[in-house]
């Protein structure tokens, strides 16, 4: 299986939306676990990485450093 790249303060799609109807996310910390905020409420969201990295689908807007 190929290893997704994503990094902090990347907008990324997660398989499943979000109750709000959205399904942008942005990264806003890293680390063990990756706390996403939803670009649409604003409700942020803490999981283990290797959950995150089975359960987003692409990231959408890479940041740039």
């Amino acid at each position: 299986m190929e290893q997704k790249e994503f990094g902090l303060n990347d907008i990324v799609e997660m398989k499943k939306q979000h109750p709000c109807g959205t399904n942008r996310w942005k990264i806003i910390r890293m680390g063990m676990d990756i706390r996403i905020k939803c670009e649409g409420c604003g409700h942020s969201v803490m999981i283990p990485r290797k959950e995150f990295s089975r359960k987003m689908k692409k990231v959408l807007v890479k940041h740039e450093e």
